[in-house]
């Protein structure tokens, strides 16, 4: 798992969105859209990286397709201090 957090919030370009997207599912489940309007970036932008951070099994969806709402994974929160560490590095 810290190689993949290594390579979402550290290698690639989209690194601060991603972290950004960490940070609001913190705070509570939202949606693709309420996401994007937290953050006041563009709903296909907040979807393409959720779809990363999906694959990457930092985030996952309950409910159905329309709305589903986002949730952190729980070895994601096993990891969280790996997460806050290379957030201090970037």
């Amino acid at each position: 798992m810290e190689q993949a957090l290594w390579y979402l919030f550290a290698g690639t370009r989209g690194g601060e969105n991603r972290a950004r997207i960490v940070r609001v599912l913190s705070e509570r489940p939202r949606n693709a859209n309420q996401i994007a309007e937290a953050m006041d970036v563009d709903y296909n932008t907040v979807r393409h990286h959720l779809e990363m951070l999906t694959e990457h099994d930092v985030v996952e969806t309950g409910g159905n397709d329309y709305g589903k709402l986002y949730f952190l994974t729980d070895r994601f929160e096993r990891h969280r201090e790996e997460f806050e560490e290379i957030l201090e590095h970037v």
